[in-house]
């Protein structure tokens, strides 16, 4: 049985989790309980998942430091860093315009607000909020864990990681280890020492995402479910719709026109895709994203800034199709008429904004960022959370791809691509078999 199962690929284990997780989530649903009071099969779903995104999580932070620390000491025998990283950031900016774009296309074009039947009682303030200075809070780091403390009602403590704030730290002893030069050596070798023991561990993991899938999807069909969508059914068709032009419309164009196989970068990129629609989360994906991104051709020394770097400010579904869309959502739905200024703002908000809210979780930040920046009602947020959990899926799972489409991109605009690992078609079979 275990033999059969290790013979069937990793895609189709997947589906079959995504399969199961819908048709349990379902079963879990039609036998009642509710989110104080769940039932046996909804609590059994939620806790698989919640270990699996755990188990991510926990590897990140490490992950992150020592990938950081050896691609900057690696940078030794590179001469072009400093346009590499220049390079990332303005197709970061692009690809973000672009998605901005076409949100605003979407909602000018459906005003999505207007047809929502939505009950406006539901409007309420969101007890978190994004400002400018969020981001320079998030740069400076607090320690050099990078651990944040957040208390909860009962008076428990919870610790966290702020990823942007990690990734200040491991450029920075990254930096020290390259001006020390031979003599911290000894410490780089440990770095790379540990960085290999950490992908092993990583990828023990990796591999029973197919359980962890169940768990996810069947949590929130059971938690959620699909009837708090009708009453924002425009509005969620649009932001799918949006997120597919994207994928399907503006990604393929951009790797046509840089001379890359459409076919060939899906296959690759698929299994952090996947995992980033039911994690829900760029961070916990973040090794996997990496990974794939590595199998595209991408030198590890570029992909190990770029993929950190990305999972932090790279975001065409949480911070650009959806704030504008949500925007003028929320606009339509006060009555609110947006002028061309304000369609500016929006897309201006979108590209920087992403940034301006790194290591903040959720796409709430973002959404209260470019209304208070539009002086719209921030009390229009409440309206959209029944159905963020839904619509976080697709968001997720577009972050991710551009965060693996915009290496591969400035790779193969600078000439280091390694273009026969892109055309390998096995390398994608041993993202998840290594």
């Amino acid at each position: 049985m275990l033999t059969r199962l290790r013979r069937t690929p990793f895609g189709v284990q997947v589906l079959v989790g995504l399969v199961l997780g819908v048709l349990l989530g379902a079963l879990a649903r039609s036998m009642g309980g509710t989110t104080e009071d769940p039932n046996w099969l909804t609590t059994t779903l939620t806790t698989v998942g919640s270990i699996f995104v755990t188990m991510l999580r926990a590897l990140v932070p490490p992950l992150v430091v020592l990938a950081v620390i050896t691609s900057i000491a690696n940078l030794r025998e590179v001469t072009n860093a400093a346009r590499l990283a220049w390079q990332t950031l303005l197709w970061f900016a692009i690809t973000a315009l672009i998605a901005v774009a076409i949100g605003i296309g979407l909602g000018v074009a459906t005003d999505p607000g207007a047809r929502s039947s939505v009950d406006a009682a539901a409007a309420e303030a969101p007890s978190s909020t994004g400002s400018w200075l969020d981001f320079l809070q998030g740069v400076v780091p607090g320690n050099y864990l990078g651990l944040q403390a957040s208390g909860g009602d009962d008076g428990s403590v919870s610790l966290s990681f702020n990823v942007l704030q990690l990734l200040v730290i491991a450029v920075v002893l990254g930096v020290a280890v390259l001006k020390v030069g031979e003599k911290a050596d000894p410490v780089l070798n440990v770095a790379r020492s540990g960085l290999a023991i950490v992908q092993t561990v990583l990828w023990w993991v990796i591999k029973l995402a197919p359980i962890g899938t169940v768990g996810l999807l069947g949590k929130a069909v059971a938690t959620y479910g699909w009837d708090a969508l009708s009453p924002l059914g425009v509005f969620v068709v649009d932001v799918y719709v949006g997120l597919a032009l994207v994928v399907f419309g503006v990604y393929p164009v951009l790797l046509r026109a840089h001379g890359l196989s459409v076919r060939g970068f899906f296959a690759k990129v698929w299994p952090a895709t996947q995992l980033a629609f039911v994690s829900r989360s760029s961070i916990g994906t973040l090794p996997v994203t990496q990974r794939v991104t590595e199998d595209l051709g991408v030198p590890r020394s570029y992909a190990s800034f770029a993929v950190p770097l990305g999972a932090t400010t790279k975001m065409d579904g949480c911070a650009a199709i959806y704030p504008a869309l949500a925007a003028i959502f929320v606009a339509g739905f006060f009555g609110v008429h947006l002028s061309i200024t304000d369609y500016l703002l929006i897309a201006f908000v979108s590209v920087v904004g992403s940034a301006a809210t790194a290591g903040l979780t959720g796409a709430t930040v973002m959404l209260t960022l470019t209304l208070s920046t539009l002086g719209l009602p921030l009390a229009g947020v409440g309206l959209l959370l029944a159905i963020d959990p839904i619509l976080d899926m697709g968001r997720t799972a577009v972050n991710v791809t551009g965060q693996a489409l915009v290496p591969a991109l400035v790779a193969k605009r600078e000439g280091i691509l390694d273009l026969a690992r892109f055309r390998d078609r096995h390398t994608a079979r041993e993202t998840v078999d290594a």
